[in-house]
């Protein structure tokens, strides 16, 4: 299995840091440690904006902070995208538009059970872009598949990168965009979005997954054809009980869980303690095994994480590290409670 899983560690990637050093510390503390994305350090660092990197039609403003796209430039720049396919550089995150990857892949991670990447999904991408009309890019027929193809192109030469630093590398699509898809925003629905994302993800090398962190129609996603699910469980639980069945469907065929459990805003996370954060976890596994859930299967098929990332705390990073710590601690208690090793 090349996703581990025995309630190790991981964490979501967008980080409040604007020390490089110290969110790197902090995300090479987990288990399987990742590259942080760091928003709030300068402007690309934006995880669509690392996404839209080389995107023809793309309209980035630094100065404003904003992204937009332009069709007639989408059409003017088209054939020199499609020219330059064959380049990796195409595909690939630039130095210019992260401080943290390309040291990431200059560590020895060779001895890790597993490490990560990530790339903003298509749908989201899609979503939050909108054309000179004020409307989403993924409502365009033109473009859409094009931004699938280039998005699905994107995650391939980044995993092929980890794979080289680490035999267990994957990849995780976040998708916020996806808890939005059953709304009443037109245009776009699940049977699209079906089609769309099995094709895209047929395009894509695995090991790979999806992480979001709201509250999207749980048996869609599971019933995707991905390795590995990330998700908020802490505001999540109660609902996703209600998928029990899907959650042992996508455990039967080998897919790994990564429950977010410790919340990193400084009002939750105060509020609780490795004793609440365990019952709360633990509390919604026995309600998934009481509905015929493998318990055993289910935890060695399982990842532990924080519930979100977060952006807002007055302290910045002081908040979220506390969660991490957190999240290393629950993982020794949980692993050594269900002799995991």
């Amino acid at each position: 299995m090349p996703i581990p899983g025995g309630l190790l560690t991981t964490a979501m990637a967008v980080m409040p840091h604007t020390d490089v050093d110290r969110a790197l510390e902090y995300a090479l503390s987990l288990d399987i440690p990742f590259w942080p994305q760091l928003p709030l350090l300068n402007y690309y660092e934006d995880m669509y904006v690392q996404a839209a990197e080389h995107f023809p039609g793309i309209v980035p403003d630094a100065e404003n902070r904003t992204l937009s796209f332009s069709t007639e430039r989408f059409m003017a720049e088209l054939d020199n995208y499609m020219a330059a396919m064959d380049s990796p550089e195409t595909f690939d995150v630039s130095r210019d538009y992260s401080a943290v990857y390309h040291r990431f892949l200059e560590l020895d991670l060779s001895d890790r059970p597993a490490i990560r990447g990530q790339l903003e999904g298509p749908v989201s991408f899609g979503f939050n872009v909108c054309n000179e009309n004020d409307r989403p890019i993924l409502f365009d027929d033109t473009v859409r598949p094009v931004m699938f193809e280039f998005m699905a192109r994107r995650i391939n030469i980044q995993l092929q990168r980890l794979l080289k630093k680490n035999p267990n590398a994957f990849m995780f699509v976040d998708e916020p965009g996806l808890q939005f898809l059953f709304s009443a925003m037109s245009g776009y629905g699940d049977i699209q979005a079906k089609t769309d994302l099995d094709e895209f993800f047929a395009m894509i090398d695995r090991p790979r997954g999806i992480h979001l962190c709201g509250n999207p129609d749980w048996d869609f996603l599971l019933g995707l054809d991905i390795d590995i699910l990330s998700m908020d469980v802490y505001t999540n639980g109660d609902i996703l009980a209600a998928s029990a069945s899907s959650i042992k469907r996508f455990l039967d065929r080998g897919g790994i869980l990564c429950w977010g459990i410790v919340p990193t805003n400084m009002e939750p996370f105060s509020a609780e303690t490795m004793d609440t954060l365990s019952n709360n976890l633990e509390n919604v596994w026995q309600r998934l095994v009481t509905k015929g859930v493998d318990r055993d299967r289910m935890l060695s098929q399982s990842l532990l994480s924080p519930a979100t990332c977060c952006l807002v705390n007055p302290d910045i990073g002081i908040t979220v590290e506390k969660g991490f710590r957190t999240v290393r601690n629950l993982s020794a208690r949980l692993r050594e409670k269900y002799r995991l090793g």
